[in-house]
């Protein structure tokens, strides 16, 4: 199973991206898929998991500007961020976890960047 993320980017605070990640191999529709970030010298902080049943959980930090949305049919998860602070900065990196694993599937990470 392969996680491949995109969309990352700099971009003013204030402004916007939207993530793909896009999963190769397993039964993506299965999956929990999650979005965490890591920015520099600070350790991976979740932003938020979508169920294969549509259910979204976000962290404090992030809720009411970023939204999480799959599309089984293109095996694709998305993070749109609005409203981006600099606190935002990070590598932003997707995963896939199911039940039956002992440890979810990671993707690269892409970086985005906010600039004050």
């Amino acid at each position: 199973v392969q996680l491949q993320a995109s969309g990352g980017g700099l971009v003013q605070a204030g402004g916007s991206l939207r993530l793909s990640c896009t999963v190769s191999g397993g039964e993506f529709s299965g999956y929990v898929m999650g979005w965490s970030r890591q920015a520099p010298g600070r350790s991976r902080e979740l932003v938020g998991t979508i169920t294969s049943g549509g259910v979204i959980n976000y962290s404090n930090s992030v809720k009411g500007r970023f939204t999480i949305s799959r599309d089984n049919a293109k095996n694709t998860v998305y993070l749109q961020m609005n409203s981006l602070k600099p606190e935002d900065t990070g590598v932003y990196s997707c995963s896939a976890n199911h039940m039956k694993l002992v440890r979810p599937y990671w993707g690269q990470g892409t970086l985005v960047t906010v600039s004050s």
